[in-house]
């Protein structure tokens, strides 16, 4: 029986895994990855907080109790210089809304600090653990450490600096990641991110982007998770 077809038989009546990305060339990447396996429903969210958590919390709304077990963010991202080289992926522990708060004379304040909720949602530690792993024997280069979420990309070194000071363990940024978090837990559904590197966070340099090998490592680690959930 080949590696598909037991899935299938064994995943009749269990609920999926939801992956979201922001865009199409996202999605068939991890497609590619996965090879059919039909343990798992890819989406495309579309770009931005706002928009990945409105149809992430729709698809799941419309599904109903039960038809998930574990949603992921999956895609292309920037990587914070000397914490995720390009080509490299960064697989989330915490997913935050980097510019979640306010700015005040002593500095940008988190809305955790001014009472008013939490701009970090914990991923599935121990699911993203075995993965990176998994990553490290399959010879990519990974590593597990928050993930940024952020409206504006960031575009300069100055606020590359700000948030590297502001959330020192940070490697990655994107755009979706706490958007699709916040719908996933507002369903009481576990989460986890994973983020090919394709540029370097910082000054945009559009030549020194890598998005087609960025596009070939998340197909790969698409292709690893794959083994790594086993049922």
């Amino acid at each position: 029986m080949s590696l598909n077809a037991s899935h299938t038989d064994r995943n009749i009546t269990q609920p999926k895994i939801l992956i979201m990305t922001a865009v199409d060339a996202e999605r068939d990447a991890v497609l590619r990855g996965l090879r059919g396996d039909n343990r798992f429903e890819v989406r495309a969210a579309g770009v931005g907080p706002a928009a990945a958590a409105v149809s992430t919390a729709t698809i799941l709304a419309l599904a109903g109790e039960g038809a998930y077990r574990l949603v992921i963010c999956a895609g292309i991202a920037g990587g914070f210089v000397g914490r995720a080289a390009i080509g490299s992926i960064v697989v989330a522990d915490e997913l935050i809304a980097a510019d979640l708060g306010a700015e005040t004379p002593e500095g940008f304040r988190r809305v955790d600090e001014l009472g008013f909720g939490s701009a970090h949602i914990a991923a599935d530690t121990a699911l993203g653990e075995r993965l990176t792993e998994a990553l490290h024997l399959a010879g990519l280069a990974a590593v597990q450490a928050p993930v940024l979420t952020l409206s504006t990309v960031t575009g300069t070194a100055a606020t590359a600096e700000e948030l590297a000071s502001r959330v020192p363990r940070a490697a990655a940024e994107a755009m979706e990641g706490f958007g699709i978090a916040a719908a996933a837990q507002s369903h009481g559904l576990p989460v986890l991110e994973i983020r090919a590197i394709s540029n370097a966070i910082g000054p945009r340099d559009r030549d020194a982007w890598r998005i087609k090998e960025a596009l070939q490592s998340l197909e790969a680690a698409s292709a690893v998770l794959m083994e790594v959930i086993k049922s």
